[in-house]
């Protein structure tokens, strides 16, 4: 089981560097075929979601994608939120949280098709818009085990004029809020395994290194198309585990 482990965090963490997203949209449904129950699953990925998001944020931060600025009040409504999942997991079944998970990724692949990957209008800057939002995305994403950035992203494009770069930066960097505040929530429940999840955490760095690497040099629209790629992969991987 450790070396599936490892390979695992290996690929979420390219995964998680090229998409802008925590990872555990690709590894809870991995964790799920490799066996483990929906809150185990959770528990593991966001304690790989912690390593994963803080070097990628490090990378994109020197590559100058990210800016920190107002839309760090995401990050902050993100811990916010995220405080609260422990709660929503230990009193909701994982059937229901499957669900929750699979129309998560609906909302994403419907969002994204219309969204333009380079925006021709004005960016909203509005911090309090921003921390409401950070609060609602924490809340419900890191109780199904991923840091948020797959709402965040199609919002910043889709409702916030953003383009795909700036969003998939700054999605991963509210990953980091989401990740840490999801983390204390979990454990206080005892839904994490640590063990499982820094091992994981660990070999993601291998692949946040070189996955944000790639996304740098891939055109914006292309990115897009790959990003919704990648939605379409994990709906079919959790429709198939319902059914």
């Amino acid at each position: 089981m450790s070396i599936e482990l490892l390979l695992a965090g290996v690929l979420v963490g390219g995964i998680s560097g090229f998409f802008g997203i925590g990872g555990g949209t690709i590894l809870v449904p991995i964790l799920l075929y490799l066996g483990f129950d929906i809150k185990e699953a959770i528990g593991i990925s966001v304690v790989q979601m912690v390593f994963s998001s803080l070097f990628g944020s490090y990378l994109n931060l020197r590559k100058g994608t990210l800016k920190i600025s107002s839309t760090i009040f995401f990050g902050f409504g993100g811990f916010l939120g995220g405080l609260s999942s422990g709660f929503i997991v230990h009193h909701l079944s994982s059937e229901s949280l499957t669900w929750m998970f699979l129309g998560v990724v609906l909302f994403a692949i419907y969002k994204f098709f219309h969204a333009p990957s380079i925006s021709q209008k004005t960016p909203i800057e509005n911090r309090l818009l921003f921390l409401a939002i950070g609060i609602m995305i924490g809340m419900f994403a890191t109780s199904i085990g991923i840091g948020g950035a797959l709402l965040l992203t199609p919002i910043m494009v889709g409702f916030l004029h953003y383009d795909i770069k700036v969003a998939v930066s700054t999605a991963l960097f509210f990953v980091v809020f989401s990740s840490i505040s999801g983390l204390i929530s979990l454990s206080s429940y005892g839904y994490v395994d640590y063990s499982d999840g820094i091992m994981i955490g660990i070999a993601s760095l291998i692949g946040v290194y070189f996955g944000v690497q790639l996304a740098h040099k891939t055109e914006a629209k292309k990115h897009k198309n790959m990003i919704l790629g990648l939605n379409f992969i994990i709906l079919a991987l959790i429709i198939n585990k319902l059914v």
